[in-house]
């Protein structure tokens, strides 16, 4: 991709090299990087060379029976938990949609293409298991794009990694719930609000793409914290919104601290939602994604926006170093059946927060290349 100052936001915006779309004799567009500001839709927008704006993060599922972009049983690089297919997921419609923004086409991706701009490059997703979902799908379309490219492959906690060989190009998986610190003390787990230890495996790399969320909700058994601490101050719990506001606050001042970039482009993927409950998409006596076929309708969510949306949004908003927002909520609220539910494996219960793959983690990284273009 050429020297690092191609990689430059400049102050607080910066101009992308022009897309060239492949499918629809789309005009080339650029891309505008903001901070994310607003109540759940995406301030980032492609502006068409006709003056025609495009909100990429608002728009409609569309049947297209060219995808899914890989073949699962293909790919070497999946959790039994997201294969829904192997596990006996019956239908399989839920991988034949496309995103489709209001206003243009997203570019059709290409691995192979993303693999040469990357060339040398190492791109790392940090995060939970949401991250783990985006990072091994990417790891899958990539590989179907050069099937006969050499990959070594290491998986291992806290960092796994999927290397393209022939492009140089590393795929990188760092595991952190909270992005912010679980320190063991003597008076048990203890989640630190205001600390980050583990940031330096995170410099030097060239595209970093963080996540958090999914477990800020989680209490009793499923809480791997015993206290949570705040400065100076230890609490047995906290509202889990100001905690997670504090959280990433605290990543925030990390990366406007640490983050040259000039040399590293910094995103932030939105709040991945979760489809436990019917009346949240229209169906009152619905317990949860199971059996779920199809997309919601059109491109409104009857449930809303998420709370946690607005953190974002304000904790991104008040940044010094350029974040670009990845504000998948919306696109993903619409798919109450991407979600492995009762096809997972080995994982007990039903999963309506991850997703199968191939699925909507496609599209997350679908876009993601179209930023990167």
């Amino acid at each position: 991709m050429g020297s690092k100052t191609q990689w430059s936001f400049g102050l607080r915006c910066a101009l992308l090299s022009v897309l060239i779309a492949s499918l629809h004799g789309m005009t080339t567009e650029s891309f505008r990087h903001k901070h994310h500001r607003g109540n759940g839709t995406s301030a980032r927008r492609r502006e068409r060379a006709n003056g025609i704006s495009c909100n990429m993060f608002q728009g409609s599922w569309v049947y297209d029976d060219s995808y899914p972009l890989y073949d699962s049983s293909t790919c070497p690089f999946l959790e039994a938990e997201f294969d829904c297919q192997r596990y006996g997921r019956p239908d399989k419609e839920y991988l034949k949609y496309r995103w489709k923004p209001d206003a243009c086409e997203l570019p059709r991706f290409n691995g192979q293409d993303m693999l040469g701009r990357l060339k040398g490059k190492k791109i790392m997703f940090v995060g939970d298991s949401i991250s783990l979902n985006q990072w091994e799908s990417l790891g899958c379309m990539l590989r179907a794009a050069v099937p006969n490219a050499k990959t070594t492959y290491t998986r291992k906690t806290p960092l796994s990694t999927i290397t393209f060989e022939d492009y140089g190009v590393s795929v990188m998986l760092y595991h952190t719930t909270y992005l912010v610190d679980i320190v063991s003390e003597p008076i048990g787990r203890v989640l630190k609000l205001d600390s980050i230890q583990s940031g330096s495996a995170w410099l030097g790399v060239d595209v970093l793409v963080f996540n958090t969320w999914h477990w800020w909700t989680h209490k009793g058994s499923s809480q791997p914290w015993d206290y949570v601490q705040d400065g100076d101050q230890v609490y047995r719990d906290m509202d889990r919104l100001v905690a997670f506001n504090k959280g990433l606050t605290t990543w925030a001042k990390w990366v406007d601290s640490n983050i040259d970039s000039a040399a590293t482009k910094v995103f932030f993927q939105g709040i991945s939602p979760t489809h436990y409950q019917g009346a949240d998409w229209g169906e009152q006596n619905t317990n949860n994604c199971n059996k779920q076929t199809q997309p919601v309708a059109g491109s409104t969510y009857p449930g809303g926006p998420l709370p946690a949306q607005g953190i974002v949004n304000s904790v991104l908003g008040a940044m010094s170093k350029p974040v670009y927002l990845l504000d998948i909520t919306l696109l993903s609220q619409l798919r109450k059946d991407a979600h492995p539910s009762a096809y997972s494996g080995d994982h007990s219960g039903m999963d309506c927060s991850h997703w199968c793959l191939a699925g909507l983690p496609d599209t997350w990284n679908q876009i993601l290349y179209a930023a990167l273009v």
